[in-house]
């Protein structure tokens, strides 16, 4: 409303643009430590070929790296194909208006779905009950029979037998888990999200990372000499001055709280707080 660019609200009003270059380049260049579904090894190995410019190529980007794409070989013909390096193809020109925006590859579970219905001629009934099957992990017969319905389907509809294989193998490689796309963009909300802050409001980002762990795959020493990188300056828990719970102190400024003290008890902490507490309230009310 009112000429406001494309984007998004985080609690407390900030408006996050979806096309920040600040927070595209921090992709790019995999400095992602800490940031939501785009932290992993595998993660910071594929951005830089990757590149994501767009909100949308960041929803790709956290799809692509699940068992279903990795095992139906979709990663480096999607990657190639994206940096110019091999041709956009398609298993059947009929898969052209499902597979366009992916590059020619399954990335996503509708799309399993989409093809089964345009070029198996699958009914909303078939294609649910498609999806159900692969949902069903514990049930490799269910999946068994859908594949073996839907390669009937394929051969009467005119697909070719190496059109077919492609459209099975990615099926069966989504069985092991690949995302729907209403997820993976759900996802990547919070993945831009989480970039978004870690660009412009670092403190915040690290001391809210830090408050929540354990999550991700980085220790509180990992997530401080990565902010450091990044010009915070990190205060050590004080028992006089610190929190439970770690703070902003200035917009480059942490100071951790003693919940971050390996091997002292929450209840430790927590006392320490209160009798502090307690002690300067006497010093401040006179009795």
């Amino acid at each position: 409303a009112g000429g406001a660019p494309p984007g998004f609200e985080l609690l407390g009003g900030v408006r996050v643009p979806k096309d920040d270059p600040a927070v595209f380049k921090m992709l790019q260049e995999a400095d992602t430590v800490g940031l939501f579904q785009v932290e992993s090894r595998a993660q910071m190995a594929t951005l830089p070929r990757m590149k994501p410019a767009s909100f949308y190529d960041v929803a790709i980007q956290v799809a692509i790296i699940r068992p279903g794409p990795i095992q139906g070989g979709a990663v480096n013909p999607y990657l190639e194909r994206r940096a110019g390096r091999q041709p956009v193809t398609y298993p059947d020109e009929r898969a052209r208006p499902i597979l366009e925006r992916t590059l020619g590859v399954v990335l996503f579970q509708e799309q399993i779905l989409r093809l089964a219905m345009e070029l198996g001629g699958f009914s909303a009934a078939d294609a649910d009950e498609l999806r159900r099957a692969i949902g069903f992990t514990r049930s490799s017969e269910r999946l068994d029979k859908m594949k073996a319905k839907l390669r009937t389907a394929l051969k009467e509809n005119g697909v070719t037998d190496v059109a077919a294989d492609y459209i099975l193998t990615s099926l069966a490689s989504f069985a092991l888990y690949g995302f729907p796309e209403s997820h993976a963009i759900s996802f990547a909300l919070i993945a831009y999200s989480s970039a978004w802050m870690k660009v412009h409001q670092p403190g915040a980002f690290y001391t809210g990372i830090i408050n929540n762990l354990p999550m991700g795959f980085y220790s509180v020493a990992s997530l401080v000499q990565d902010g450091r990188r990044h010009g915070i300056r990190f205060l050590p828990p004080c028992v006089q001055v610190s929190d439970e719970l770690s703070r902003v102190d200035a917009a480059d400024t942490v100071r951790l709280g003693l919940r971050t003290v390996q091997g002292v008890r929450a209840t430790s902490v927590r006392g320490t707080v209160a009798a502090r507490t307690r002690t300067w309230h006497r010093r401040l009310v006179p009795p």
